[in-house]
C-alpha cells in the first residue's frame, strides 16, 4: 500500500511540473515563480497555491506611409532642406518632420500621427513629388482599434495627471515658426499649454514655458499692451515749493490691425486670351535668339514734325510707326528669309511674296495682332491711313479676321507704354519681331566729339534660331536702322 502511494504521489509530482513548465512558456507578463515542495511525513506532495492571470502577447503597431500631400499653387515637385527626425524617433501628431522648399515658398511638414519614424525615404537636397511617401511611420498598437485581451489595472490618477492627459489628445495649434521654437528647445508642444484662440500655441506660451523650466527672465512680447505702472500711495512727507510733482506717464494707444474681407475670383479663359493662350504656348517650342541696339531718331523726329501738320490736313495722324514698317519692309528686301515661315516638322522653308506687317496692339479685349497688307507696295502715308483704320476698329473692339491672320513679320511698339528694352515672343508661323522703346532725349557725342541732345529709341529683336543665325539678324537691323537716321535714304530704295 505504501508502494502503491508513493507511486500515486510520482505521477501526480511529474504532472503538475509539466504544468509548471508549459504555464511559464505561455505567459508573457507573469514572470513565475520557481515553485518550492513540501514532503510530508506520508509521502504526499504540498503544491504552493498559483494564481492565474489573463495576459496578451505586447505587438507593434501597423507601419504606414507619410506621403507628401499638395501643398497648392501647382507645386507638383519640393526639394527635402532639412530632417528634423531620424529614423528610430519618436513622434506626435503635429511635430515637425522636415521642411521643403518649392520655386515659391518653404513649407514645414507635420506628423499626422503618433510613433515611430522607421523610415526617411529622401537625402537632404533630394527631390520629392507630390503624392509620394516621405517617411514611415510605426503608429502604436493602442491606436489600432484592436480589442485588448488583458486586463490592465491602472492606478489613481490626480487631476493634474488627468488634464495633462487630455492635452496630450488634443490636436495641437501652433505654426511652423513656434514648432522650429519648440523644436530648438527640445520642448514637446503637447506639453505646453496654449492661450491662443482655440488652444493655439502662440511664441509667449514657449517662452513662459522655458522660463518655468530654467528659471530665467524674459522680456514681454512685443505684441503685448503696455500697462502703465499704478500711482503709487500717497505718503505724507514735507514738500517743499520747489519739489516736483512726478506725472504719470500716458498709457501707449493700442493700434488695431485692418481686417480683409476681400475674395478671389475665378472665371474660365475665353475668347482672345483663350487663343493668346494656344499662341504663346506653341511659341514655347521655338528657340529664341535676341539682339539689341539702340537708334538715333533725332533726324527722323525732324521729319515726321514736318510732315505732321500735311498729314492732318488730309485727315491722317502721322505717327512714327510708319516709318518703322516701311523701312522694315525695305529691310525684309534685302534678308527675305525674315519674312519666311517654316513647317511643324522643319522640313520646308515658305518665303512669302507679301510683307504683311503686323502692330501688337493694346486693346480692351487684350492683345491683338492686325496686320498692315502689302506693305512692299505703300507708302509712308498709305500705311498711315491703313493703321489710322486698324487702330478705330480695335478701339471699338470690330477688327475683323482678315485684319488678324496673314501676318509675316511683326513689330510691337512697347514704348507707347513704357520701358527701353524687351524679349518679344515670336508668333508662329513668323520667323521674327521686333520691339520698340521709348524715345529718350539723351546727351550724345556727334561727329566732331561735342555732346550734342539726341532723340534715342532702342528696338529688341528676336529670331527663329533654327533658321536665322544672329549674323543676319544684326545686319537686318543695321539696315533697318540706317533708314531710320538717315530717312532720306528711304526714297532711294522706294518702289
Amino acid at each position: 500500500m505504501a508502494a502503491f502511494a508513493t507511486l500515486r504521489g510520482s505521477f501526480t509530482f511529474m504532472r503538475h511540473l509539466f504544468s509548471t513548465y508549459h504555464y511559464k512558456h505561455c505567459c508573457s507578463r507573469v514572470k513565475v515563480v520557481k515553485p518550492v515542495f513540501l514532503l510530508c511525513s506520508s509521502s504526499r506532495i504540498i503544491y504552493p497555491q498559483c494564481r492565474n492571470f489573463k495576459t496578451s502577447y505586447g505587438r507593434a503597431g501597423p507601419v504606414l506611409q507619410f506621403k507628401l500631400s499638395d501643398i497648392g499653387e501647382g507645386i507638383m515637385e519640393v526639394t527635402v532642406k532639412e530632417w528634423y527626425v531620424k529614423e528610430g524617433d519618436k513622434v506626435s501628431q503635429f511635430d515637425s518632420i522636415c521642411e521643403v522648399q518649392s520655386d515659391k515658398a518653404s513649407v514645414t511638414i507635420t506628423s499626422r500621427y503618433d510613433g515611430v519614424i522607421r523610415k526617411l525615404y529622401y537625402d537632404v537636397d533630394s527631390i520629392a513629388l507630390v503624392g509620394t511617401p516621405l517617411v514611415d511611420i510605426e503608429t502604436d498598437a493602442a491606436h489600432d482599434g484592436a480589442p485588448e485581451k488583458d486586463v490592465v489595472e491602472t492606478p489613481a490618477m490626480s487631476h493634474e495627471e488627468h488634464t495633462h492627459q487630455e492635452i496630450k489628445g488634443h490636436k495641437t495649434q501652433a505654426t511652423p515658426a513656434v514648432r522650429r521654437l519648440a523644436m530648438e528647445n527640445n520642448i514637446k508642444l503637447s506639453e505646453v499649454v496654449g492661450t491662443g484662440k482655440d488652444g493655439r500655441i502662440l511664441k509667449e506660451d514657449i517662452l513662459n514655458y522655458l522660463s518655468k523650466q530654467t528659471g530665467a527672465i524674459l522680456p514681454p512680447s512685443p505684441y503685448h499692451e503696455i500697462q502703465p505702472p499704478p500711482p503709487a500711495a500717497a505718503v505724507p512727507s514735507a514738500v517743499g515749493p520747489k519739489d516736483k510733482v512726478p506725472q504719470p506717464s500716458p498709457a501707449q494707444p493700442v493700434i488695431q490691425r485692418p481686417v480683409f474681407t476681400g475674395k478671389d475670383r475665378t472665371e474660365p479663359l475665353k475668347g482672345f486670351h483663350k487663343a493668346m493662350v494656344k499662341t504663346m504656348t506653341a511659341a514655347l517650342k521655338i528657340p529664341h535668339f535676341g539682339y539689341c541696339d539702340e537708334v538715333d531718331m533725332t533726324k527722323l523726329v525732324r521729319l515726321r514734325l514736318e510732315l505732321k501738320e500735311l498729314a492732318e490736313s488730309r485727315g491722317v495722324k502721322l505717327s512714327y510707326m510708319p516709318f518703322f514698317i516701311k523701312a522694315a519692309s525695305l529691310g525684309l528686301l534685302q534678308f527675305p528669309i525674315l519674312n519666311a515661315s517654316v513647317d511643324e516638322e522643319c522640313q520646308n522653308i515658305t518665303y512669302k511674296a507679301a510683307h504683311n506687317i503686323g502692330l501688337a496692339m493694346d486693346t480692351t479685349q487684350g492683345l491683338l495682332v492686325p496686320n498692315v497688307k502689302n506693305v512692299q507696295v505703300l507708302s509712308v502715308f498709305d500705311i498711315a491711313v491703313e493703321l489710322n483704320r486698324l487702330q478705330a476698329l480695335g478701339t471699338s473692339g470690330q477688327l475683323g479676321t482678315a485684319d488678324l491672320t496673314g501676318g509675316t513679320f511683326t513689330l510691337s511698339n512697347i514704348g507707347s507704354i513704357g520701358g527701353t528694352y524687351a524679349k518679344p515672343v515670336i508668333l508662329p508661323p513668323e520667323v521674327a519681331i521686333g520691339a520698340l522703346g521709348k524715345i529718350q532725349v539723351l546727351p550724345r557725342f556727334n561727329s566732331r566729339d561735342e555732346v550734342v541732345k539726341a532723340h534715342v529709341m532702342n528696338v529688341s529683336w528676336s529670331a527663329d534660331h533654327r533658321l536665322i543665325d544672329g549674323a543676319t539678324m544684326c545686319r537686318f537691323s543695321n539696315l533697318w536702322k540706317s533708314y531710320l537716321e538717315n530717312p532720306a535714304t528711304m526714297v532711294l530704295d522706294l518702289k
